[in-house]
């Protein structure tokens, strides 16, 4: 088989495959220039395994460099086009990359960030028309054959967010586009004739896998935007190209509400609103209906699965499994103690690249194991409570930051933009929480009169010992909250505490 093959047999010759701002493709041209594209990648010495790193706002011609590159046997890797070339260098040095394809503007700078591999990468500039370019190629190019490969042969690369550590690199076989569809046709109930945009971008697996992918093997049209969202321009699009589904973040859906556009959107003719990423806050469920009078399907994937492996369409925020996909419990253990689960379906992972302790822990018989934790309840859903180091006991009791999250974003309403709690560590060597929150411009003293209140209604296990307010929370480029900084954000401001109180002591002596 051949994933990109495999992908592109079902639309009719004559339906749009993919539509975006700078242009319109049918099923038919999208075959012809993704064997196009693929002759090409194979005249440049694109051999069976090789590494094609995509590096450029999304696009159709995104599309078809990456597709190409699968359709000549190569293993095709979707970089965000933001990322910094002090980052982007030790990617290219750990794939190993052969090619990589990118704008313009971008090719000096990748040169400077491959200087250090012992085999650079050929750079092939998209918009480039000289014969030896990437247009040129393309228009010399003739049509080739799909170069057929063993199912469990790697076809793409994602990599992981990055929220907790150092990003790795997942490896996905060619098999994993052949079911991509399932959540959107068994609980979407995609068809042909649907329209998918999805916000986020094409290096994310959550719209490669359930927007491009699904859309495409359903043979249904699939926009794109070379544009980063924004609530104005999810407007936009919205407005301007008619989606039927809409795949969006909770951050960027509770943006929408409070910049006032969700009403819109939600009279545009969209038929389901799709949210993953991180956890749906109740608040933006609930604030999203209000608005649009349609309730977001809440959806839990993770790049190591490609597509989405659960999904909660209820207001109790419970999961259940989706189409062709198993949940396995660990043997033994009580059911209300929060847990890590296994999952296996089609579009399971292989494993990571040259992540050996990773791959043991998170990978074994065609089963993932993701570092997040559930709680099962009795009727079987699962309940998300956080990764594992989102799990913490106080007085004995199981508490989850994710149930903090919600519970204070509820009690914050409208004054609150975000919020993140983490455990701490007390000077007792304690175990306790700290939420850093930030508030909505001119909404300050509200959000913190809210705050406290809510804070008190809390069970006393689940109080938060510090609240640290700020102008922002880092976020990753696939707009997650980088939990990885949250405990040195929480020490830095105990510092800036410290530092004042010292200041106002030093001051009163000096008085």
């Amino acid at each position: 088989m051949n994933a990109a093959q495999n992908l592109l047999e079902t639309g009719r010759d004559a339906a749009s495959a993919i539509t975006s701002a700078e242009g319109d493709i049918s099923y038919s041209g999208l075959r012809d220039a993704v064997a196009r594209a693929g002759a090409a990648w194979k005249a440049m010495g694109i051999a069976a395994g090789d590494r094609v790193i995509v590096f450029a706002p999304d696009s159709i011609d995104w599309v078809v460099a990456y597709l190409g590159a699968i359709w000549a046997g190569g293993v095709a890797v979707g970089i965000n086009s933001r990322l910094p070339m002090a980052e982007l260098g030790p990617i290219l040095v750990e794939s190993e990359a052969a090619a990589i394809w990118c704008e313009g503007a971008q090719a000096a700078a990748i040169c400077g960030a491959a200087v250090t591999m012992s085999k650079p990468p050929r750079i092939v500039v998209a918009t480039s028309e000289h014969e030896t370019g990437w247009l040129g190629r393309l228009e010399q190019a003739q049509p080739m054959p799909a170069v057929a490969r063993d199912p469990e042969d790697p076809a793409l690369w994602i990599g992981t967010s990055g929220t907790t550590g150092r990003p790795k690199a997942t490896v996905h076989a060619q098999r994993v586009v052949l079911h991509a569809h399932a959540f959107a046709q068994g609980v979407l109930g995609l068809t042909e004739q649907d329209r998918l945009y999805a916000s986020s971008k094409l290096f994310f697996a959550y719209a490669l896998g359930n927007s491009l992918f699904a859309g495409l093997r359903a043979g249904a049209t699939v926009i794109l935007d070379r544009d980063w969202p924004t609530p104005q321009r999810v407007g936009e699009m919205v407005a301007r190209f008619g989606p039927t589904v809409l795949f969006s973040v909770p951050t960027l859906y509770h943006k929408m509400l409070h910049a006032g556009v969700a009403a819109a959107i939600g009279a545009s003719g969209v038929r389901r609103f799709v949210s993953a990423g991180e956890a749906l806050p109740p608040v933006v469920r609930q604030g999203w209906q209000q608005a649009t009078g349609q309730a977001i399907i809440s959806g839990y994937g993770t790049s190591e699965t490609l597509c989405l492996m659960l999904y909660c369409d209820c207001d109790d925020g419970r999961f259940a499994a989706t189409p062709m996909t198993q949940i396995r419990w660990p043997e033994g253990d009580d059911a209300s103690t929060p847990r890590r689960i296994w999952i296996r379906s089609p579009t399971v992972a292989l494993g990571y690249w040259c992540r050996p302790q990773a791959q043991t822990d998170g990978f074994s018989d065609g089963w993932f194991s993701p570092g997040d934790v559930f709680v099962r309840h009795a009727d079987g859903r699962l309940e998300f409570t956080g990764r594992n180091d989102d799990m913490i006991k106080i007085a004995g009791q199981w508490v989850s930051t994710v149930w903090v999250e919600q519970a204070l974003a509820a009690a914050c309403g409208d004054s609150l933009q975000q919020i993140a709690a983490v455990s701490v560590t007390t000077a007792d060597g304690l175990a306790a929480l700290s939420v850093l929150g930030v508030a909505e411009p001119a909404c300050a003293e509200l959000a913190r009169q809210r705050m406290a209140e809510g804070i008190d209604r809390l069970p006393k296990h689940r109080r938060p010992r510090w609240v640290h307010w700020l102008d922002a929370l880092p976020m990753t480029p696939t707009g997650k909250v980088q939990r990885r900084c949250l405990r040195e954000l929480h020490q830095a401001a105990i510092e800036d505490m410290r530092a004042e109180v010292l200041g106002r002591s030093a001051a009163k002596q000096d008085a």
